[in-house]
């Protein structure tokens, strides 16, 4: 099944970053994107997350464009279907950690993982505050408070980036077993060629083309 389409997508801000931007993501796919900084990768992420509207150009979400829908029915889908982890990990900083999942289990009425926790070595630093975290920590608080809502559609931008190698791996192991046991898709923002090669589908954007290479 369809869970995301992207037609003919251009955006410029002082420059134009890219023109005529195309895809699909299915279920239980994972679709990478790499580039240079600077290429536009995590602008296009924000526009397939609906956090910014394209110069040109359509986001479909489950077979329906964004534009055409109302602001309740997006709302909804945001709420329940998409998960963002970006960069900024925009965790309730004055929120302990496990505050932080609540809040996502509380708005998806689902309930927090702990074997998840255990798995991404947060679950004995729950109780602390966000604050009191490494930047390492707090962006795998952020990775489970999205897979706390359980969302269809995984829109995530440098996932792993200020991880060790052996979390990393973890993280990657997750989040390709996430897709496959909850009928997911997700679609990866990173400069880790490697963890990109690990998707089903990868393309660059360069020379403000979006260009498949695998």
């Amino acid at each position: 099944m369809n869970l995301l389409t992207a037609n003919n997508l251009s955006h410029t801000f002082d420059i134009n970053l890219f023109h005529d931007v195309s895809f699909e993501l299915n279920k239980q796919e994972s679709i990478a994107i790499i580039g240079l900084s600077g290429s536009g990768k995590s602008t296009l992420l924000h526009i397939l997350s609906t956090l910014l509207t394209p110069d040109e150009g359509s986001v479909y979400l489950f077979g329906k464009d964004i534009s055409s829908m109302k602001d309740k029915e997006l709302s909804k889908i945001k709420r329940d279907d998409l998960g963002l982890v970006f960069q900024q990990h925009y965790l309730f900083k004055g929120f302990s950690c496990e505050e932080n999942l609540e809040v996502a289990a509380i708005l998806s009425n689902q309930t927090i993982d702990d074997e998840l926790l255990k798995r991404l070595n947060i679950y004995e630093t729950k109780e602390q505050k966000v604050t009191q975290l490494s930047g390492g920590q707090q962006q795998r608080v952020s990775i489970a408070r999205v897979l706390t809502k359980k969302p269809k559609i995984l829109l995530v931008d440098e996932p792993t980036g200020n991880l060790d190698n052996i979390t990393s791996e973890e993280v990657k192991r997750i989040l390709f077993e996430y897709l496959k046991e909850y009928n997911a898709g997700m679609i990866l923002v990173t400069h880790n060629e490697e963890f990109a090669m690990d998707c089903d589908k990868v393309y660059r954007l360069q020379n403000k083309e979006l260009i498949k290479i695998k």
